[in-house]
């Protein structure tokens, strides 16, 4: 077998909305080798016909925890290292199924780097899955969102949250996660609805203590990510020098247009609101997440609208681990919902996402690209909802689904 040849009814290509018509991509060493009406093959080529099917970039989700559990999450945390990283290797597999070739982990509540070891083991070939991109940790100040300590009782000392307070301290944290292997930092600069103790209208960390951080992670040449809130810890962030913000949960307009000024994308996660609310009209959120999201869901949705209808580099991504996996893919229609165009919504799961990650090999169907496909029946850029019926699915040059 020398490679394969996909044929189609047309290609969303990661940007434009001419998706074209029958359409042929030949696929050489997990690379895409040729695009065109009719591309030239040798003998043993496997043709693949996917009929009236379009093909796109596989989808990237940059928001996910492979290591988390939310109903579960103070028992879960607990497991070992082994068991975490197995877990979120299955995971990761039955979300390729969904079509999401690439995933970004932003943090575990683990002493040690299961993340970093699944990446390892998916990059080298000794698992199968789809690519991972890590940030091995949450870096919080103490009694900040990604301070697990309030889940247990107090006489415990469980080394499961990476919490520092004052410059000096920040910097040995970035370090540390530079020295184990991260690819990104994560880091939270504002409360959380899920955790106990914190407040999402709160700012968490100290200028000094945030520019340090960034200040950090650059010199080290990483990116930043960080779990944000009130508008005033959107614009600390952004001051500050972060790549991405997450969440973003109440950012207002002038945020919003210094986000736009200083290129910062921002990851909204959008499904999660309504898994959020979902659960509050159930009578089944957390206690603790339940007066912060009753005083909060209608500025989360305006803030979403807000960002909906701004210029701002909007990323895909759903915080995966808080709820289940299976349900991500609707986050194309969140977005569509809260007043994304489609074709906005799937760039920001390929073209825009790849761009935020530094990757011009992902996220895009063009000569010399990642063979990282997926097929749909139909054109999402005319129905958003046809993500949720991919039926092919190809990462790395193999295939794992076909109709």
């Amino acid at each position: 077998m020398t490679g394969f040849v996909v044929k189609c009814a047309g290609v969303f290509d990661g940007w434009s909305p001419d998706v074209g018509g029958l359409t042929e991509i030949l696929i050489r060493d997990g690379r895409i080798a040729d695009i065109g009406h009719q591309v030239k093959r040798s003998a043993g080529v496997d043709v693949i016909d996917l009929g009236d099917r379009v093909v796109a970039p596989g989808f990237i989700d940059s928001h996910v925890h492979l290591t988390m559990d939310a109903p579960t999450l103070a028992m879960q945390s607990l497991g070992s290292t082994a068991t975490k990283a197995l877990t979120g290797l299955g995971l990761a597999n039955e979300y390729l199924q969904h079509g999401f070739t690439a995933l970004r982990d932003l943090g575990t509540m683990d002493p040690e780097n299961p993340t970093i070891d699944l990446r390892n083991a998916l990059d080298a070939g000794t698992v199968s899955g789809p690519r991972l991109v890590v940030a091995s940790h949450i870096l919080s100040s103490t009694g900040g969102h990604g301070d697990l300590s309030g889940f247990y009782p107090s006489r415990w000392n469980l080394p499961l949250s990476a919490t520092a307070d004052g410059p000096d301290a920040v910097r040995r944290l970035v370090r540390h996660e530079h020295s184990v292997g991260s690819d990104w930092v994560k880091t939270v600069n504002a409360g959380g609805y899920f955790s106990v103790a914190d407040d999402p209208t709160h700012v968490t960390w100290f200028d000094d203590e945030f520019e340090a951080l960034c200040a950090t992670a650059t010199q080290l040449g990483m990116p930043v990510a960080v779990h944000t809130g009130s508008a005033q810890a959107c614009r600390q962030a952004i001051r500050a020098g972060v790549r991405s913000l997450e969440h973003a949960y109440l950012i207002d307009q002038e945020a919003i247009d210094m986000a736009v000024e200083a290129g910062v994308y921002v990851v909204p996660t959008m499904q999660m609101t309504q898994e959020d609310l979902a659960q509050l009209e159930a009578g089944t959120l957390p206690d603790q997440a339940v007066w912060k999201f009753q005083r909060d869901a209608d500025q989360i949705l305006a803030s979403q609208r807000l960002l909906a209808a701004s210029r701002v580099k909007i990323v895909y991504g759903t915080d995966c681990g808080m709820f289940p996996f299976s349900y991500g893919v609707l986050e194309f229609q969140a977005m569509v919902n809260a007043g994304l165009t489609p074709l906005r919504a799937l760039q920001a799961a390929t073209s825009t996402a790849a761009e935020m990650l530094g990757r011009d090999d992902l996220g895009v169907v063009r000569v010399g690209a990642a063979a990282d496909l997926v097929a749909m029946p139909g054109n999402p850029v005319d129905d958003i909802s046809l993500t949720e019926r991919v039926d092919f699915v190809m990462c790395r040059g193999v295939i794992h689904r076909r109709p």
